[in-house]
């Protein structure tokens, strides 16, 4: 995807030189969520992975009073109070995203905002951790896709459909040109901006 201008002018990142990995995770998130924001606002990359723990992580959350290790409790069996600490967890990653997404919405890009021209997928691998369901996954996109996406509204996908469709779907609009990808059984109708 094109560039409809581009500003040569040097990024100011407005922070200074980190000393090293925070362990406190609020700091550690927001770090590297502006470290991909610089990237994004110098052209540096269009393309940034980001996995805020690593799926396998026993990592207790203190800071939000959760002394259990997060994996453990995904294998909850049904425990109500096991569920309830997932929850919780999910909560605060999702509050996390939502301070790096409102980061980057006033960013200016050309005539329009840093926005309009990416594609954020946010979700997870898993509906439940306790059966290793990886299907009928909740999943935010966030952008425009420089003009291919039409955002703010929810579309529902069959149960079944591969989450490799959407990843080939959104490549489709970087101008990756592939004919599969993963398990993808073809792309989604109903992303696009028509």
């Amino acid at each position: 995807m094109e560039r409809a201008s581009k500003d040569e002018t040097p990024v100011d990142p407005g922070m200074g030189k980190p000393a090293g990995a925070p362990a406190d995770f609020d700091e550690h998130f927001k770090l590297l969520t502006d470290m991909v924001t610089v990237a994004f606002q110098a052209d540096l990359t269009r393309v940034a992975t980001f996995m805020i723990t690593r799926e396998g992580t026993s990592r207790a959350y203190r800071e939000i009073g959760i002394s259990d290790g997060h994996h453990p409790l995904t294998h909850h069996g049904g425990k109500v109070e096991q569920l309830a600490k997932v929850t919780q967890i999910n909560e605060y990653h999702a509050q996390n995203f939502a301070r790096f997404v409102g980061r980057l919405a006033p960013l200016k890009e050309g005539d329009g905002r840093l926005l309009d021209n990416l594609m954020i997928v946010y979700g997870a691998g898993l509906n439940d951790g306790n059966k290793h369901l990886h299907e009928d996954l909740p999943t935010v996109l966030l952008g425009r896709g420089g003009g291919t996406l039409k955002p703010g509204r929810r579309i529902l996908f069959r149960k079944e459909t591969p989450f490799c469709n959407l990843h080939l779907s959104l490549m489709d609009r970087m101008g990756v040109e592939v004919e599969s990808f993963g398990d993808a059984s073809g792309r989604l109708s109903g992303l696009d901006t028509v």
